[in-house]
């Protein structure tokens, strides 16, 4: 019997530069699968702050940088170190509030076949 782990993705997660103030926000809906791998994209004009838990800051992405966090692509059984399901990502501006471009967040988890 072999056992297979595909790659699945879940829906493109967007937040435009509009709704990006001093305060979190959620990027989308919460994680809904153990995610193996975490890409983050800043496509706005400003410098922002991000979170995994909408109150400390995690993480800053440059405009137009992103973040790409491989967590455990290349693991072939279902256990072990992964972002979870239920978190969400939260972004914030840091000095200015973005005047356009969006945030996006790409989730990618491993499927069962």
């Amino acid at each position: 019997m072999s056992f297979e782990i595909r790659m699945a993705a879940e829906p493109l997660r967007k937040l435009g530069f509009a709704s990006i103030g001093a305060a979190y926000m959620g990027v989308g809906t919460a994680i809904t699968h153990a995610t193996r791998i975490l890409h983050v994209q800043n496509l706005t004009d400003k410098l922002l702050l991000f979170s995994f838990d909408g109150i400390n800051d995690h993480f800053p992405l440059a405009a137009n940088g992103f973040l790409l966090l491989d967590i455990a692509s290349n693991k072939t059984v279902p256990q072990g170190f992964f972002l979870s399901e239920g978190k969400r990502i939260y972004v914030k501006e840091d000095t200015a509030a973005p005047t356009s471009g969006s945030v996006y967040v790409t989730v990618i988890h491993g499927a069962d076949y």
